[in-house]
Parts: C-alpha cells; sequence; structure tokens
C-alpha cells in the first residue's frame, strides 16, 4: 500500500521524504553543505524584433558542498514513478558546470552514483540508508584533483562573504578555483580568459581575497591603464579590503598597505626618475593580478612589461577578454595557457550576456567608391589626390559632410523609432570624426538636446568636459548622456551595463579592438530592461563575427624577427595589414600622440599616414568636402542565432523554425493541442523553445489566439479570430444539458476568451473578475454550478475542445 502511496508523490514531496532525510543521516550540515534549487544559469535572451524574452531554465534539485562555493556533488531527483536513474543525464549537465565528479540520481527508492573518480565502476546503484558522508566525497575529491596537504589550507580558504546573498556564477567559480589551485601549486604564471561582462573583477578579487587570508599572499599589485578601471575596482568589488588597500599616486609606493591599485603609467615612464616601482625591492610583491593584460603588458619590448619583468618573483595573474596573439605579441607566450575560458558565446547561452542584433547599413559611396574631379580642391583649397576613396578612407584620409549627414540621419531615426533615451555608444575613427558626429546628431534632435543639452557628448581623451560626463554615461540612474561619440577611450574598461545601442562608424580589423568595441553593449541589466543590444554597423565590421577567432582562443604565430619592421610606430598595423588586408599603398593607422598623462588619461588621438613600401612618413593631410550626392543602399537586420552565428531571418521564418523543432507537421502540433489538458502547458512549451508570443502578436494581430498564431505564422494555415472562436461555439450550443448557473459560468468565459485568451479562462482567477463575481466567490461557483472542482475543470476541458473543434468555419 504504502508503495502505491510513494507513486503519486511529487518530485518535491520525494526530495522532502526521501533524499533530504537520507542526506541529514549521513552527517551533511544542512545549514552550510546543502542548498536547494540551485539555479547554475540565466536562461538565453531571445530576441526578434524590438522584443527580447528570457528562455526558462532549470535548476539543479541539490548541490552539496565541502563548504560554501565549494561544491562537490549533485543530486538530480524525479518523482517515483521514474525509474530511478533518469535524472542522471540532467545532472552530468550541472556537474559540468559546477565541475564535480560526484552525481546522484533518485527517485526515492534509492540512488544511481555516477563517480568520476572512479572509472572502474562509474555508475553503481546504492541503498538511501548507504548515501556517502561529507568525509568520504571530500577525500575522494582530494585525490581526484591531486591535492597535497600544503595546498589544502589555501583550497579551503573562504570566500568573501558579504552577508547579502550574493555568490559567484558557476563560471566565476570554475575561474577561482582553477586559479587557486594553480597558485597553491606553486604555478607563478596564470591567465584567466573571460568575455567582457561576465565579471572579471569580481572574481579577481574573489582570489586575491582568498590568497590573502590565507597568508599565501601577503602584498599584492593589482594593475590597470585606465584611471576608470582602478577607481571601479576601488570603489567596487575591491571595497571590502577597506583600510588595507591604496591607490599608488604621486609615484609613490606606500609600505604600509597590503592592496596597491595602480597605473602602469604611475609606477613608470621613459625618465628613471619616473620609474617608482623601483622604489621597492623586487620580492616587496608576491602578487601581481594584471587587469586587461592584453594591451601594454603584452608586448616584449613594452615600457610596461618593465614592471612585471622586475617584480618577476611573484605569481603573475592576467585578467583579459581578448588573449592577444599576434606575429609579435603574445599573452600565453608569457603567462601560459588559460587555466580557465569563459566565452561571450557560452555567457549568451546561460543568459548571463546579452545577444544582439546586428543592422547592416550599405551606403553607395562605401561600396561603389568616391573620386574627385580633376582638379578639384576641398574646402580648405588642397587639391585632392585623384584616385577613388573607399570605406576605409572615410573619415580618415577624406571626410565627405553628407556621408556623416547620412549616418548621423540613420542613427537618429533608429533611436526615435524605438527608444530616443537609449543609452548609445558611436565610435568613430578619430577625434575629430567623433566631434564632427556630435554636432550631426545635436542638429538632428534639437527637441531632446533642448530638454538637456548633455543628451550627446562627445567622450574622447582630449575633452575634459566630455570625460567628466564618462561616470554618468555609465550609471544606469543617470539619464544623461544619451548618446556618446568616441574613439579610442571608450573602446574597453567602461562598465556601460545599460547600453542599448553600439554604432560603428570605425574601421576595425584587430579582432582583439573588436572583441573589446562589441564588449560595451553584452551587460545585462534587467532592472533596467536592459536584456539586448543592436549594433549599428556602417563600415562593415561586424564581418568579423563570421572570422573563427571572434568566439575561440586566436592561433599563435610568433614568426616575425624584428630585423623585419622597418617602422616601428605602424608595426602593430604593418602586421594586421599583412595578414588581413589588401589595400592601395597610402595607409593610415591610429596611434595616439601623448598617450598617457602621468595618470593615465588618453589626451589625444590622431592619424598617422606613411608609405607602405618605404616606411617614410609623409605629411598629414584629411581632405573635407561637401555636395556629394549620398545614399543608403540597403539596411538589413541580423539575429544571433542558436549557434553563435548571425543569421538573417524573417521573423516567420524564425517561429517556424522554433516549431518545427518541438513539432514536425501541423497535425502532430494540432494533435498535441487537442490533447493538452491545459493549453498554456503548450504555450509554456513553445516559449521554452524561443516563441516570442508579444513578438508573434505584434506581426499576426492581436486578436488571435496562441493556436492560431502558430497556425498561421508556422503552418501557413488561414487563422480564425477569437471572437470567430468564441461565436462558432455559442452557435452550437452545446452547454444546454448544464446547470443554468453553469450555462451562465460557461457563456462568460466564453466572452473572456474572446476578449483576452485562452490563458485568461484556464486560471482560477477569472470566477473572481466582471460579471463572474456577482454569482459568489470561486468555491461557491464552482459548487453550485458545477458540483465540485473535478466536474468544473472536466467542463472547462469540453469547452476547451469545442473551442478547437477541426470543422470550426474559418474566415478564410
Amino acid at each position: 500500500m504504502f508503495s502505491m502511496d510513494k507513486k503519486q508523490l511529487t518530485e518535491t514531496d520525494i526530495i522532502t521524504k526521501f533524499v533530504l532525510p537520507a542526506i541529514d543521516k549521513a552527517g551533511w550540515n544542512s545549514m552550510t553543505q546543502v542548498r536547494q534549487e540551485v539555479k547554475l544559469r540565466d536562461g538565453k535572451v531571445v530576441v526578434r524584433g524590438q522584443l527580447g524574452v528570457r528562455k526558462t531554465v532549470k535548476s539543479a534539485d541539490i548541490v552539496l558542498y565541502h563548504k560554501p562555493n565549494m561544491p562537490l556533488a549533485v543530486i538530480e531527483a524525479k518523482a517515483n514513478k521514474h525509474e530511478v536513474g533518469k535524472g542522471i543525464q540532467q545532472g552530468l549537465d550541472y556537474a559540468r558546470l559546477l565541475d564535480v565528479p560526484f552525481i546522484f540520481a533518485t527517485n526515492g527508492d534509492g540512488f544511481v552514483f555516477h563517480d568520476k573518480t572512479n572509472p572502474s565502476a562509474l555508475e553503481t546503484e546504492i541503498r538511501l540508508e548507504d548515501f556517502p558522508t561529507p568525509e568520504q566525497l571530500w577525500d575522494k575529491y582530494c585525490v581526484w584533483k591531486s591535492y597535497t596537504a600544503a595546498q589544502l589550507p589555501i583550497i579551503t580558504q573562504d570566500y568573501y562573504d558579504d552577508g547579502s546573498g550574493k555568490a559567484p556564477r558557476y563560471y566565476q567559480l570554475q575561474a577561482i578555483n582553477k586559479t587557486i589551485e594553480a597558485v597553491s601549486s606553486g604555478q607563478n604564471r596564470v591567465l584567466l580568459v573571460m568575455a567582457t561582462g561576465t565579471g572579471k573583477t569580481y572574481t579577481a578579487f574573489q582570489i586575491i581575497w582568498r590568497l590573502w587570508k590565507a597568508r599565501q599572499k601577503k602584498r599584492i599589485l593589482f594593475l590597470a591603464d585606465r584611471n576608470i578601471l582602478v577607481d571601479q575596482t576601488r570603489l567596487n568589488d575591491f571595497q571590502p579590503f577597506g583600510q588595507a588597500m591604496t591607490k599608488i599616486t604621486g609615484r609613490t609606493v606606500d609600505p604600509a598597505y597590503e592592496i596597491h591599485l595602480a597605473l602602469y603609467q604611475a609606477l613608470t615612464g621613459p625618465e628613471e626618475h619616473q620609474k617608482a616601482y623601483k622604489q621597492v625591492d623586487r620580492d616587496f610583491f608576491d602578487l601581481i593580478v594584471i587587469d586587461e593584460c592584453h594591451r601594454g603588458s603584452a608586448a616584449e619590448d613594452s615600457a610596461w612589461r618593465e614592471i612585471l619583468e622586475y617584480f618577476s618573483q611573484a605569481t603573475q595573474i592576467g585578467l583579459t577578454a581578448t588573449p592577444k596573439e599576434t606575429d609579435t605579441i603574445s599573452n600565453t607566450d608569457y603567462f601560459g595557457d588559460s587555466v580557465y575560458t569563459y566565452s561571450l558565446k557560452e555567457g549568451i547561452e546561460d543568459g548571463f550576456l546579452a545577444p544582439y542584433k546586428v543592422v547592416r547599413v550599405d551606403i553607395d559611396i562605401d561600396l561603389q567608391g568616391w573620386r574627385p574631379t580633376k582638379g578639384q580642391v576641398d574646402q580648405n583649397g588642397e587639391l585632392i589626390q585623384d584616385r577613388i576613396y573607399n570605406v576605409k578612407d572615410f573619415d580618415r584620409t577624406i571626410v565627405i559632410d553628407e556621408r556623416t549627414q547620412l549616418v548621423a540621419e540613420t542613427i537618429t531615426a533608429y533611436l526615435k523609432r524605438t527608444d530616443p533615451m537609449a543609452k548609445t555608444i558611436v565610435f568613430c575613427n578619430d577625434i575629430d570624426h567623433a566631434e564632427r558626429m556630435r554636432r550631426a546628431l545635436v542638429n538632428l534632435n534639437p527637441e531632446q538636446v533642448a530638454k538637456n543639452e548633455k543628451y550627446v557628448m562627445k567622450i574622447t581623451g582630449d575633452d575634459e568636459l566630455g570625460k567628466a560626463q564618462l561616470d554618468n554615461f555609465i550609471n544606469p540612474k543617470k539619464a544623461y548622456p544619451v548618446i556618446a561619440t568616441t574613439s579610442e577611450l571608450m573602446t574597453t574598461g567602461v562598465d556601460a551595463k545599460t547600453c542599448k545601442l553600439v554604432v560603428l562608424d570605425q574601421n576595425i580589423q584587430s579582432m582583439t579592438k573588436f572583441k573589446q568595441i562589441i564588449g560595451r553593449g553584452t551587460r545585462i541589466d534587467d532592472r533596467y530592461n536592459k536584456l539586448w543590444f543592436t549594433i549599428l554597423d556602417f563600415k562593415k565590421a561586424t564581418e568579423l563575427f563570421a572570422d573563427e577567432r571572434f568566439d575561440g582562443t586566436p592561433e599563435k604565430v610568433m614568426v616575425v624577427a624584428p630585423d623585419d619592421i622597418t617602422d616601428e610606430a605602424n608595426e602593430d598595423f604593418l602586421n594586421e595589414l599583412n595578414n588581413e588586408t589588401s589595400i592601395s599603398t597610402t595607409v593610415a593607422e591610429e596611434t595616439p600622440l601623448s598617450i598617457q598623462d602621468g595618470q593615465g588619461e588618453y589626451k589625444a588621438d590622431t592619424w598617422q599616414e606613411g608609405e607602405i613600401d618605404t616606411g617614410e612618413p609623409a605629411p598629414y593631410i584629411k581632405y573635407r568636402v561637401s555636395g556629394v550626392t549620398v545614399k543608403k543602399l540597403a539596411e538589413r537586420v541580423q539575429y544571433y542565432d542558436t549557434d553563435g552565428k548571425l543569421v538573417t531571418e524573417s521573423f516567420k521564418d524564425y517561429t517556424r523554425k522554433a516549431v518545427m523543432g518541438q513539432f514536425a507537421s501541423l497535425d502532430e502540433f494540432v494533435r498535441k493541442w487537442q490533447d493538452a489538458e491545459r493549453k498554456q502547458a503548450i504555450i509554456n512549451e513553445l516559449a521554452e523553445a524561443g516563441v516570442i508570443w508579444d513578438a508573434l502578436v505584434d506581426e499576426a494581430g492581436s486578436n488571435l489566439d496562441p493556436f492560431d498564431l502558430i497556425c498561421h505564422v508556422a503552418f501557413d494555415q488561414p487563422p480564425l479570430t477569437r471572437q470567430e472562436r468564441a461565436n462558432n461555439v455559442k452557435k452550437r450550443n452545446y452547454f444546454t444539458k448544464y446547470s443554468e448557473t453553469a450555462q451562465t459560468v460557461l457563456d462568460a468565459l466564453l466572452d473572456k476568451y474572446a476578449d483576452v485568451g485562452i490563458q485568461e479562462i484556464e486560471s482560477l482567477n477569472v470566477l473572481k473578475v466582471k460579471p463572474l463575481d456577482q454569482l459568489g466567490n470561486s468555491m461557491q461557483i464552482i459548487k453550485s454550478g458545477f458540483g465540485g472542482k473535478p466536474q468544473y475543470e472536466q467542463a472547462l476541458t469540453e469547452l476547451e475542445a469545442e473551442l478547437y473543434r477541426e470543422d470550426n468555419p474559418r474566415s478564410a
């Protein structure tokens, strides 16, 4: 008799009555070692049109921990009507995310135990009362990881916990734990690769905190190359270090502090007296963490590399979203292969990063080129060199005012059509271009600028007023500035969580730079409804999405000897040119002038032009012309697809693909819909598969219910409106078999269906609103009209069957 009762228990009952008691009896601490419903992913955001919705995700039923944030095992439970091992594959997926070797599946009768530490008996069945103790699993785990006795005090050091409930995400746990393992085993060069927006600084904080608290590392240096990176770190993630932390300023290293945050530029310079790092001994720091290590510290001959080499005895951890591998620069050559990598694609799939929609705009002169007339001079009277100018030249070698105007008009039109207050970054070729773009956008948005003159701001290294607005731009609570035009200053390190539009009007050929720029939009902020972003591309930069290096680790190519380099100023560009491009002999590369002052702010950037064949510098000339007819030839929209690629498809195509993934044919869909006791289950199932119901309503009409939306959009069937379906039922007058009260209720339910849809009448809440609330409360209506809840539910099932009868006459 008991076994029959057990078959009726829900999954939750099985966990409560059988699983948790077995765990408790084995000695697991329910307060610190057992967590239920552990949500490892946030749910991927699917974007179509102007809508973005999250897919629902399942949670791990139970995760067991050695200590908080040190996971050991996953338990996946199912109802007793299922076989005992049904949850094992689901558990294996969660275990992969958590990097744990122990997986248990159960239906309440016993456990299937998958033990990666025992290859000779990977899966065995054990009784409820034989569930392993915490000590047994920890001992097996330590052997599996090959931990030594010396490592254990470091590996078991607690994470920082402020009591707010904030805990590292699964990939942050892996990054932290793998780094701690590497350092505790004596590895002194460590590389972590984590996509922009995935919390590199928070991850670095937890690594430093644990090593510092374990007294494994006592003096720590956090290095960055921009003030904003250091200040954001000090004020946010690193705040718990409190009085032990300082920011190095004035070229003085104060030995009284243990945690030092510094700009490269504050520690060194071209003159010997500027090399502040030499004030302390080579063994002063025993841990150095380098943020954005793909930049200044990557090159062997970098002036900043000397800091790392001076403190060569220290453990050095490099953080980057874009490991730089070029002919002459290699992060992995210095740090070694990454101990952990979390990519943009993984972040989007997990729902921690925002997917993107790309709008590619093709301009006629970009595609066809522009050539001056013979003897034509520009606005400054300069004779324009006679050749064909194309997309690589515009706003670099030559400025065409009408092109700038067209780009600004397109940006403005997009914002007006979607959200004029959406935070927007416009990436321009240089500071001059950023200023002209700012002016064009100001003139096109007089109403917005009248409300606040900071609606459009140029935020570049040479503009103190603009730089002063950077904090306001990245602060979600500050409405202004809305649009920021920039060149280099905002390509990296700017934590603009609510940025919804990234405009590319800049020539980008460096994969590293492209990844960094895209990273400006990939952060998600649910509080401000920032789930996805748009890339408005005028320079074909998004073609780099198709490059296999976009979401992988670049291939390392260390082949160029120093003697082969003839023009140091353009070294990186020449390497890129040889490897990636083929253009005319006169080229331009962006080289910052007075790149940093003592505190690391970018002061100016401009273009240098040189002759490739000789390396001799040429006089800088940028022509400016107007009166050119410029037109948009095409605008096409591409979406981030399930396999991480950009696809151009209509919403109808997308919906059809999502539906066909669930149902092979129209007949199968109709049969499943009609057989479903409640239609909401099918609606939820399709939503999880990526069907965006709100977008379907926008495209096909708000008077259709989900059944007709799918039949029409996915299977090209003529639809019936909800009102037509309700009228067809009323004409048949099938519910005369019910009591007068029941007929009144069913008639009102039909009217509700016609007004708002099937979801509304499947909820008992419908009995609480007019006109049904006048018949009494929900229980009174069900009792007096139908005799009880089972009879009411049966009547509702019959009503739905009538609504979706196949012989319903169609409107077309």
